[in-house]
């Protein structure tokens, strides 16, 4: 799963410049020549120049992982038409299959980690459909070119050392080992840095296969989110209802209250579930105040450090609800999103005001969703973070 959309929130257009202790360029330059700079970093590391040689002996340049890179259109939907695309029937319908075909393996996640069943089978879901679609791009072509390509350098490069360190347990091989364009590997989609870290042997066989195996995947899945930070079987998104004088400038994630003040505010449970009212929350609205609402907590925060889309998060999140047996949001009297063009024109009147929101992508993120509320609140609009035509003409 990986942060693929953390890399989105990452733009440095790094130069050619000399980065490392073998004298290897950091990005850039004939491409060649950039990998005899990998190898020599490499050895200079203390790995055998025969092992290094063998590493890198057959890799390539891609460029369709470049295009890739350039075009990732998907991200710009908003939260209602991504969840609704990604959260289908087929997915519904495949989770009770895995799910019962590999039980005790979620209750040994869950007895070890805290991780609800729901959490790993939209992760599943998502990423791979539970393992069926796991990427054919060979992995260290794609991480050495992204690693070559100036736009993101320092976050590809560690992958590639790491990946040697997998090449030599075992556990990479650099000529067949294939998956997403962007390097992440197997059924739940981790960067080779982050399985030598997290990874766990989940079937005893003494080896971390995520792309095969089930139970290496699910308990490298839960100690990855355990030791992000989640919390023990405590929750992490909630369905509720809001008032319609609720102040909106009071939602979002940088704004939190107990479950008790929510509550006193009007805001309400959908399904009638409890809550311990001690628990801390903010209310989320992916959509605007016409849209669904949701009380989200401190796990729904290691959601970003997984991947740092909002939509994505937001609909993982959720997804993990539904999986768990909750029924479909309400999705209220919608306003119509932007169109991506209007989008980008609005980051740039937001920036030209002095608002960091990132790169100019048309994708609406956590940058430009606080800039937006800060910009409504200055217009005496209702300030929840959710851009309009009206937000718009009034920046224009």
């Amino acid at each position: 799963m990986q942060r693929l959309f953390r890399y989105l929130a990452t733009i440095a257009a790094i130069l050619a410049v000399q980065g490392s202790s073998a004298g290897a360029m950091t990005c850039g330059g004939g491409f060649d020549a950039f990998v005899d700079g990998l190898k020599q970093e490499a050895v200079a590391d203390g790995h055998s120049q025969s092992i290094v040689d063998s590493f890198f002996g057959n890799v390539a340049h891609d460029p369709t992982v470049i295009k890739r890179d350039r075009s990732q259109g998907i991200f710009k939907k908003p939260f209602i038409e991504f969840s609704k695309l990604v959260m289908s029937e087929y997915r519904l319908v495949k989770a009770r299959e895995f799910e019962r075909k590999h039980s005790l393996l979620f209750d040994k996640a869950l007895e070890r980690y805290g991780v609800q069943r729901g959490v790993l089978l939209a992760f599943l879901a998502l990423e791979t459909d539970y393992g069926v679609v796991q990427g054919n791009f060979n992995t260290l072509n794609s991480l050495v070119t992204l690693a070559h390509d100036c736009r993101r350098p320092e976050l590809f490069r560690p992958h590639i050392f790491a990946a040697l360190k997998l090449h030599e347990r075992g556990d990479f091989d650099p000529d067949n080992t294939t998956g997403a364009w962007a390097g992440e590997i197997g059924m739940i989609q981790m960067l080779p840095r982050d399985i030598l870290h997290y990874g766990r042997d989940g079937d005893g066989d003494g080896r971390v296969d995520i792309s095969n195996s089930p139970g290496d995947a699910l308990m490298t899945a839960s100690n990855a989110l355990h030791k992000l930070g989640w919390q023990r079987n405590e929750p992490w998104l909630v369905e509720v209802t809001v008032p319609e004088n609720l102040n909106w400038s009071e939602t979002g994630l940088d704004r939190s209250k107990s479950v008790f003040e929510w509550k006193r505010l009007g805001v309400q449970i959908r399904n009638r579930g409890t809550l311990q009212d001690s628990l801390e929350a903010s209310v989320l609205l992916p959509h605007g105040h016409k849209g669904p609402a949701f009380f989200v907590f401190p796990n729904y925060r290691i959601y970003f450090e997984w991947n740092r889309s909002f939509v994505y998060a937001a609909t993982s999140a959720f997804f993990a609800t539904r999986l768990s047996g909750e029924p479909m949001y309400l999705e209220g009297s919608l306003s119509p999103p932007l169109a991506p063009r209007d989008l980008e024109l609005l980051q740039k009147l937001l920036k030209e005001r002095g608002h960091d929101v990132g790169s100019i992508d048309g994708i609406l993120g956590i940058k430009t969703r606080a800039a937006v509320k800060k910009e409504q609140m200055n217009f005496g609009l209702p300030a929840d973070s959710w851009p309009t035509v009206e937000l718009l003409d009034l920046l224009r």
